[in-house]
């Protein structure tokens, strides 16, 4: 049983029919495929964290990206157009530098440190006023987040799946040892050897259902959106600034524009704020000079929910205390990039008893009842 049927609980459903698993269902609180979070993704792919854990969830990711034609029959939209980041300073460029010496001792070829010329050639749009330089990665790009969870949920159909839509958990049914034995929904109790939280945002409300604390919240993510333009190449890396996280990208025709923000006072309210779209709007024409002359089409702005954890880094494996109840969440803003690799390691979590793909020791649901010393803060 898989709660949850947006990119990572697709991919969990696809890995473990691909290994033979044929009771598998997935309920979703939605009316149809796409309707949470996976659909509100910008659809960026980077190996460039500052954690070994996530370089690794990376790679294995990429692994997976590269097969899925192959096994899913689908398109995951994977762009290698490359991650740029821009600093404006020597602390930013250390923050960079450090995270690449993190890259390139677990496993990445093709991550660098550039220079101001490099930069400003990667993207020569970008004003070059107080660039220092930067980091960059070319085999990192662009994936398609609806493409992925549609490739992943047909596969897993195919193989024997189920996908319910309007089917919200309602509570649970537990033995004598603990273990969850069935899981109720508004229509149905349905029995469950094995059942997964992968609710997104909503991770927490089901875990709590059944007895289990996880630490997940929503965070509102906003997305300003241009009218269609050509004033930038379809072919331009995602372009990040390391001292405030703005960031911009090409898709469809139109320029993502994309800056944090405070939460709203509903944790699940994906509003936009206009006040958010002006300031975003002054940031882009400030640095991106030629934006200036695009028109940002409110209509089309749109904003999501991530599921965050404490530390930035995903919660992966049995709940302490219910150990057929498991977990795959809090991904932080890195679901759907890293989706291939956790649905591969649930399913060896579910099948196996452990994840043999990779070691996902740093990311045991039980570390936050550990020592603060334990937690790993993802810096980038």
């Amino acid at each position: 049983m898989v709660i949850g049927g947006g990119v990572i609980g697709a991919s969990i459903a696809f890995h473990l029919t691909a290994r033979g698993e044929r009771d598998v269902v997935v309920l979703d609180r939605a009316p149809r495929a796409g309707a949470g979070s996976t659909g509100r993704a910008t659809g960026g792919f980077r190996v460039q964290f500052g954690s070994a854990v996530n370089v690794r969830l990376s790679l294995l990711a990429r692994e997976e990206l590269r097969r899925f034609a192959d096994e899913t029959g689908g398109d995951s939209g994977y762009v290698p157009a490359g991650y740029l980041w821009v600093a404006d300073g020597e602390a930013q460029l250390e923050a960079l530098r450090s995270a690449l010496h993190v890259q390139i001792a677990n496993g990445v070829t093709d991550a660098v440190e550039i220079g101001p010329d490099e930069v400003a050639a990667l993207n020569p749009a970008l004003r070059r006023d107080g660039v220092a330089g930067g980091a960059y990665c070319a085999s990192d790009g662009f994936i398609r987040p609806l493409q992925i969870l549609d490739g992943y949920r047909r596969a897993a159909g195919r193989n024997g799946a189920r996908f319910e839509w309007d089917a919200e958990v309602v509570g649970f049914r537990r033995g004598r040892d603990g273990r969850i034995t069935a899981v109720h929904t508004a229509r149905e109790e349905i029995p469950a050897d094995y059942v997964v939280d992968a609710a997104g945002a909503w991770a927490a409300p089901v875990a709590r259902l059944a007895g289990v604390d996880v630490p997940v919240t929503p965070l509102r993510r906003q997305v300003a959106v241009t009218a269609p333009t050509s004033l930038l190449p379809a072919t331009m890396p995602m372009t990040i600034y390391a001292g405030d996280g703005f960031h911009l990208r090409v898709r469809d025709g139109r320029v993502l524009l994309l800056l944090p923000s405070a939460g709203a006072a509903d944790p699940f309210d994906v509003s936009v704020d206009p006040a958010w779209v002006d300031a975003v709007a002054r940031i882009a024409r400030a640095r991106v000079p030629c934006l200036a002359d695009a028109a940002i089409d409110r209509a089309a702005c749109w904003a999501g929910l991530y599921e965050m954890s404490p530390d930035g880094h995903a919660i992966v494996g049995a709940a302490p205390g219910v150990p057929n109840f498991v977990l795959a969440n809090g991904s932080s803003g890195h679901g759907v990039m890293h989706a291939p690799a956790l649905g591969k390691l649930v399913a060896e979590i579910v099948l196996d008893g452990a994840a043999t793909s990779l070691d996902v020791t740093a990311l045991r649901p039980d570390r936050f009842a550990r020592s603060a010393a334990d937690a790993v803060p993802e810096l980038l």
